[in-house]
């Protein structure tokens, strides 16, 4: 990895965010600039339908210290990410979303914050202000951290993170369609804290996660980087095997005790059903890493970048 500079590069992920980023861009500059921190901004427009990338090109060639980069297509916030990560030139990463909700004026916080016995820290929202079903995935996409991290602080995870760029080594071979830039940071540290920062309403625009894509993107999680879907089957599949043991002495002591079996077709069915459905239910675990796997083989990049300008500039890196 190359030498880093001293100072924060602001990683930005933006999506159909033409209305704010011109705005965002202005308070992290000024925000670095007063508390005398060497940054550079990387804008990465994700795909974005509107004029998002005319905007943060305009910003890179008229803003020092901005670089912006253009995907090929939509990849998702966390392969974003990842292109902006593995494009930091300095020492502390800071990333936050592109609606103005992560205010800039916290990252001060976030760098007073980061102690030596710190690698990764999150700034947790004091009071979100998302809807009921929304904070309800939320934390389910928290509980499935959790469970992969096996950190208590995955509980306070959030897209307001301030880590040292270092850790990206634990993660620079890293080539796959599936990306949870949360998890991939655990790989290099278990040093992980958090700090609370306000959270503010969305100000244009309305937010493109919904509530399946926070299920798909929890599902993508438990499959992509644990084995705890197979554990399930493994256990669920073992519970069945007892549970027909039970069953098989129950009917041989009524046939030594009664002198006869059970009678009736429907208890017969079911205990065929409860087996077929576990079976079906293990083979398609089966079937999704097998899948993954699939993929894998295939080689599909995390993102491919189109164009890129602006501060730093490195044209030669198209895949990741």
């Amino acid at each position: 990895m190359a030498e880093l500079t001293k100072g924060v590069s602001v990683v930005v992920p933006c999506h159909n965010s033409s209305g704010t980023i011109g705005e965002l861009a202005r308070r992290i500059k000024s925000v670095l600039d007063a508390k005398g921190t060497a940054h550079e901004i990387i804008l990465v427009n994700d795909g974005s339908a509107d004029e998002t990338w005319s905007v943060i090109r305009k910003i890179a060639e008229g803003q020092e210290g901005v670089r912006a980069v253009n995907l090929m297509r939509n990849y998702g916030q966390h392969n974003a990410l990842l292109c902006g990560i593995r494009r930091a030139g300095f020492e502390l990463v800071a990333t936050m979303d592109d609606d103005l909700q992560h205010p800039p004026e916290a990252l001060p916080l976030l760098l007073d914050s980061l102690d030596e016995g710190t690698d990764l820290l999150y700034g947790a929202a004091s009071e979100r202000v998302h809807g009921l079903f929304r904070n309800f995935a939320s934390f389910c996409i928290k509980a499935v951290l959790a469970l992969i991290m096996n950190n208590r602080v995955a509980s306070k995870v959030s897209a307001f993170r301030l880590f040292r760029t270092e850790l990206r080594r634990s993660f620079e071979d890293y080539n796959s369609h599936y990306v949870s830039i949360d998890v991939l940071l655990s790989w290099g540290t278990k040093k992980i804290s958090f700090v609370e920062t306000p959270h503010q309403e969305r100000k244009v625009g309305r937010s493109t996660y919904s509530i399946s894509k926070l299920v798909s993107h929890a599902f993508d999680m438990l499959t992509g980087f644990s084995a705890i879907p197979l554990r399930i089957a493994n256990f669920t599949g073992f519970a069945c095997m007892l549970f027909g043991a039970g069953v098989l002495i129950y009917v041989l002591a009524r046939f030594v005790i009664a002198g006869g079996s059970i009678p009736g077709f429907p208890f017969l069915a079911s205990i065929i059903s409860i087996f077929a459905g576990v079976q079906l239910f293990a083979l398609g675990i089966i079937g999704e890493y097998i899948a993954r796997i699939h993929f894998r083989s295939m080689n599909h990049p995390a993102y491919s970048v189109k164009e890129e300008c602006g501060a730093r500039g490195d044209k030669g890196e198209g895949r990741g």
